[in-house]
């Protein structure tokens, strides 16, 4: 057909970042991927049952009733370019084997905190540092509550001053997002570095 236009705009797909959300056994992981997600998250939890007593630590959180099994899965679309798959990780120990598997291609992760029980959290701390994977802490006010100020928590998990310590509600979209919106400046700040 003489005259018609036949250009066809190729469609080029985003840019992924795979950023993981990680902590101890009640931190509020799945929480957070659920509130930030802009799809329905794919969740694992199953209830906690009778053979866990004896193994998982409830003390502070008693009324739990389900956990993480696999993993968290959300998604969020920054623009047409740049998409972030959020990973959430179980928190059991006896899961842990399974967030070498979930770190593979991870940029970044977000280590969630829970104040009343930060010792829950060292095991994540520890793990993404061993990695060498950049991250910041999250800690989630449960209740909307944050006793203690950003420093002292800071003190109190060892964290050197590059790393990010903010305070967040796991509930809230909005405080969600501002914790990743650290961790993709630290990621960009460090890949300006290494340039």
């Amino acid at each position: 057909m003489a005259g018609s236009d036949t250009t066809v705009e190729a469609v080029v797909p985003p840019d992924t970042v795979k950023i993981l959300i990680a902590g101890g056994f009640g931190v509020g992981k799945t929480t957070m991927v659920g509130s930030v997600s802009e799809i329905a998250p794919l969740r694992t939890e199953e209830p906690l049952t009778i053979a866990g007593l004896g193994i998982d630590d409830l003390d502070g959180i008693e009324q739990k009733r389900a956990t993480t099994v696999a993993l968290d899965f959300g998604r969020i679309t920054i623009s047409r370019e740049l998409v972030l798959y959020l990973f959430g990780t179980p928190g059991q120990q006896r899961f842990w084997f399974m967030w070498n598997d979930l770190a593979i291609g991870a940029l970044g992760a977000v280590v969630l905190v829970d104040v009343r029980r930060p010792e829950s959290s060292f095991a994540a701390i520890d793990f993404f540092e061993r990695r060498e994977i950049p991250f910041v802490v999250g800690v989630n006010g449960f209740h909307g509550q944050h006793p203690y100020p950003a420093e002292e928590i800071r003190e109190s998990l060892a964290l050197p001053e590059h790393v990010r310590v903010l305070l967040c509600d796991a509930r809230e979209r909005e405080s969600c997002r501002d914790v990743l919106i650290a961790l993709i400046d630290q990621l960009i700040a460090d890949a300006r570095k290494a340039s």
